[in-house]
């Protein structure tokens, strides 16, 4: 399983690195996790949009979805034949998106982005891999995610503060993908709803995690600061998910 950053930034897209968004690829096929502003012309740059097997949305906030819109306007209006593609995204996701375009029920939008709205614990799957959900801590409704083929597993924290589901969920994973939006020492004026890089390495360590890959890091810190904090909670490799940037995920026995 080979991971590509397509952006990574936290809460808006930077000069050099676009809102979240991730290319998952191996033999049980494409999928993309989250689609924030500026993923999708890169991949575009990789791939067909119209060949992926399917789209995860951790939330919708914009840095993790506006690009929705884009594969949507490729898939129904930018090529030869309509394409279809489903979306694995919470409780409602659905509604307020097609909300955002005034699209009714017969609209194109609900035609060519193929929703299942996930509950936290839901299992389903897109081409060849076993997705998993669980619940986040944010603001709004929000998911954690597993995608498991052949036995590699990475685990997406999306947007998460402390609590939820994603130490269960990523237990025995091969990689953490865990965002890591504050640096230093939480204390009680730190925002909630978003993890410290040390706290990404704790849970990392408590979820017996094989590897950990920092993200959403805000591009006003320094993400080598951010690898230093996590290591000392996590023994295992750490990284940063800088744009542009690939990484496996090895198979565990």
């Amino acid at each position: 399983m080979r991971v590509t950053v397509l952006g990574s930034n936290a809460g808006a897209p930077s000069r050099t690195n676009g809102g979240s968004g991730y290319l998952v690829e191996s033999s049980a096929g494409v999928v993309m996790l989250d689609a924030g502003p500026g993923t999708f012309m890169r991949l575009a740059e990789l791939m067909d949009p119209a060949d992926l097997d399917g789209v995860v949305l951790s939330h919708l906030h914009v840095d993790h979805c506006i690009d929705t819109f884009s594969l949507f306007s490729y898939l129904a209006y930018d090529r030869e034949g309509r394409a279809r593609v489903p979306v694995i995204a919470p409780t409602g996701s659905r509604d307020q998106m097609a909300a955002f375009l005034g699209a009714g029920p017969d609209h194109v939008f609900t035609d060519v982005l193929q929703f299942d709205e996930a509950e936290p614990g839901a299992t389903t799957y897109l081409g060849g891999y076993e997705v998993t959900v669980g619940s986040a801590v944010h603001p709004v409704p929000a998911l954690v995610t597993r995608l498991t083929a052949a036995g590699a597993s990475l685990t997406y924290s999306g947007d998460t503060g402390p609590g939820g589901d994603l130490i269960d969920l990523a237990t025995g994973t091969g990689v953490l993908l865990c965002e890591a939006s504050i640096q230093g020492v939480r204390d009680d004026g730190t925002y909630p709803y978003h993890l410290t890089a040390f706290e990404a390495g704790e849970i990392a360590s408590a979820a017996g995690a094989f590897e950990l890959v920092l993200t959403h890091v805000p591009s006003r810190l320094d993400p080598r600061l951010s690898i230093d904090q996590a290591s000392g909670a996590f023994v295992g490799p750490i990284s940063y998910a800088g744009p542009g940037t690939t990484f496996s995920v090895r198979t565990l026995e």
